[in-house]
């Protein structure tokens, strides 16, 4: 399996595909002096080829994390969801959904679907400092030393 860091430095891919929100990420991750390369896709199709790029060893390594919006244009989160999860490589990738949908019915597949987590987006960059550090502390920091099969 490849590794999932570069230089030591895990990589985040966000998909995303409002840029309000991919810059409030970015800022956020700047701010909060989490330690991390940060890719941003903007559809799921184009997370799915690339994700599958990386899986076969024709692109840089895969992510340490993704961070999947649910509303997508080409294929929304839960599709994204089902193709990782059935890939016997992507599938071990940790998965968190990151949205401002609070259905239970949303949440509810996400979880069906094997996602690490169902977040909701915060509402201002306080918000996401605080999801970034959240971020680096339990999943870059914690999860990934203490997992040394997922690097």
């Amino acid at each position: 399996m490849p590794h999932r860091t570069r230089h030591g430095i895990a990589t985040i891919l966000l998909v995303e595909d409002n840029p309000g929100d991919v810059l409030l990420m970015q800022e956020a991750m700047e701010d909060a002096g989490t330690v991390c390369r940060l890719e941003v896709l903007s559809d799921g199709i184009a997370a799915v080829a690339a994700l599958r790029q990386q899986a076969e060893g024709r692109a840089p390594d895969l992510p340490a994390l993704i961070l999947l919006d649910l509303n997508l244009p080409k294929l929304d989160g839960h599709g994204v969801l089902r193709v990782l999860k059935a890939h016997p490589t992507l599938r071990r990738i940790p998965v968190l959904i990151l949205t401002s949908s609070q259905a239970e019915r949303d949440i509810a597949l996400s979880y069906e679907l094997h996602a690490n987590a169902h977040l909701c987006k915060p509402a201002d960059i306080g918000g996401y400092i605080a999801l970034a550090r959240m971020i680096e502390s339990f999943w870059l920091k914690t999860v990934l030393r203490c997992s040394p099969s997922l690097v």
